[in-house]
């Protein structure tokens, strides 16, 4: 109950639930492709049509605490996430506002507004993604560097300061090499499904870093498709935006799933 009344009172959680948008979008596609009754069609049109104009007035005010968060990650020690949390954060901010003056424009406060214009906002939505993706791939690529770092100090603990190479396998050493050469295929094959298994099982121990990678894994075909640069159809941005918002709620009905800073 106390998780039900901390996802109601959030405004982002509300605008997650309007992410039926999405699901709207993808049972249009659906009921396209089975040739069903247009009316049912255009029904489902015109109610994706709302939920998006009503995410829009939901997100009124979301660019100042998208500038706020900025104002929060400019501070941080490391320079990585200083630059990509910060740098992501100004260009939700920008993604907003312009989303916020095409709400304007569509109900009627800004007359004359060039629409295809501003629904070139996408690409500010699109770099912070790319900067999100970016983050993530960082902090994995430090987790896994952990995780070396405590095996090979493990490794080293063990080993015996006695156990030294004989004199016999030192002579042996060019038709050692000479094998080795032969089998680097193999051997990087090995290593890299070592790498692969060591990738997945710190995932697998850090769940929010696992979700967050999900989330703009999904997102960002989203802008993708609507600038043209990779079309995917509705039924797949349908598909991706549902689940991008399905993880977007389990981490606000659950907050320690959500990655920090």
């Amino acid at each position: 109950m106390d998780s039900w009344v901390r996802f109601n009172t959030q405004s982002q959680a509300k605008e997650r639930v309007l992410a039926a948008q999405y699901a709207c979008m993808l049972l249009g596609y659906t009921l396209q492709k089975s040739s069903v009754a247009t009316d049912l069609q255009r029904t489902i049109s015109e109610l994706e049509a709302h939920m998006s104009l009503t995410r829009k007035v939901l997100r009124l005010g979301n660019s100042v605490e998208a500038l706020q968060a900025a104002k929060t990650t400019i501070h941080l020690s490391d320079s990585v996430l200083r630059l990509c949390l910060t740098i992501g954060h100004l260009n939700r901010a920008m993604y907003f506002a312009c989303d916020n003056v095409l709400w304007a424009g569509k109900i009627g406060i800004i007359s004359k507004l060039d629409q295809q214009k501003w629904n070139h906002r996408s690409f500010y939505y699109l770099f912070a993604l790319i900067l999100n993706v970016t983050r993530d791939v960082y902090e994995l690529y430090l987790l896994l560097d952990c995780e070396d770092c405590c095996r090979s100090t493990k490794s080293s603990l063990s080993t015996s300061p006695s156990s030294a190479i004989p004199a016999d396998q030192l002579s042996s050493s060019s038709s050692t090499s000479s094998i080795e050469v032969t089998a680097t295929p193999a051997v990087m094959w090995v290593w890299l499904r070592k790498r692969m298994h060591q990738i997945g099982t710190v995932l697998y121990n850090n769940p929010p870093l696992l979700l967050d990678l999900l989330k703009n894994g999904c997102d960002i075909f989203i802008p993708l498709d609507k600038l043209g640069i990779y079309q995917t159809g509705p039924g797949f941005v349908g598909s991706c935006g549902l689940l991008s918002s399905v993880l977007s709620i389990i981490t606000m009905l659950h907050p320690w799933l959500k990655l920090k800073p």
